[in-house]
């Protein structure tokens, strides 16, 4: 039996792109074992709906860091050089309209991000997005290409804006002789680090990356510790013996997106 029901859209973001608020948070960067940046005064900037980005004035950004990369009309790029330690074109200073004199700091290659006294990853979290686990007793089952891999009657449900649902199974109601560690890992800064299984089918077919877990999730999804999601793009899902449909989402056309970090 086929579900009737369609999965929602994202809802449309609120504000025009690129939308700029401040934030009371302290917010300091450290590379090469100096804070480059600390400051109260940081900007939480949407140059697109997903998720905000940091950026910063000039003031809070000391230019004995900066070494000159390359210019354009809209934007001057910087190597952030500490001691033997560079990133290249690593800070981006803005020359066009709303952004004008503001600069961003690529994330991904600094050593670490704090808000106050918390270590945060892949980028700052969105106020405008929540995660929410539910425990569940609804029936669920996931097949791939026929061969029946989970069937628990105690998912845990997350929810997060704009991302389908995605059921959490606890480990010992998933057939684990079908899971191969992958080598393949990814953040995301509402969960945590996640690993990566794939499933070995019985007929040889491997199928790669397809679940993930988190060892240690962040504190606010707890709830999924010992759990194991799989991409239901990708595969089968029935719920309480309803097959839903395959959701639309970044994570459709290619299981390594290019943000593979929040399920």
């Amino acid at each position: 039996m086929l579900s009737t029901d369609t999965t929602p859209a994202a809802p449309a973001f609120p504000f025009p792109i690129p939308h700029i608020e401040s934030t009371s948070k302290r917010v300091r960067v450290l590379f090469g074992g100096e804070y480059i940046v600390d400051t109260t005064d940081a900007l939480l900037v949407w140059l697109k709906p997903n998720y905000p980005y940091y950026f910063f004035k000039t003031k809070d950004v000391p230019q004995k860091y900066l070494v000159d990369a390359f210019q354009s009309q809209k934007h001057h790029l910087y190597d952030i050089v500490v001691g033997n330690r560079r990133a290249e074109a690593a800070a981006t200073l803005y020359h066009d309209d709303e952004l004008d004199g503001l600069i961003q700091i690529e994330f991904s290659v600094m050593d670490a991000w704090f808000e106050e006294d918390e270590q945060i990853y892949v980028h700052p979290k969105d106020p405008y997005k929540r995660v929410d686990v539910l425990q569940s007793s609804r029936h669920v089952r996931v097949e791939i290409n026929g061969v029946e891999v989970a069937n628990t009657t105690r998912p845990r449900l997350l929810f997060e804006t704009g991302l389908p649902v995605r059921y959490y199974i606890p480990k010992p109601d998933c057939k684990l002789e079908l899971l191969t560690p992958s080598e393949f890992t990814s953040q995301c800064p509402y969960k945590g680090i996640a690993s990566y299984y794939n499933v070995q089918l019985p007929s040889g077919e491997l199928v790669q990356d397809i679940v993930w877990w988190y060892r240690t999730p962040q504190l606010e999804c707890a709830e999924i510790k010992g759990c194991v999601a799989l991409f239901n793009e990708k595969v089968d899902t029935y719920v309480d013996g309803v097959l839903q449909p395959r959701p639309e989402s970044p994570w459709s056309a290619n299981r390594r997106s290019a943000r593979p970090t929040a399920h």
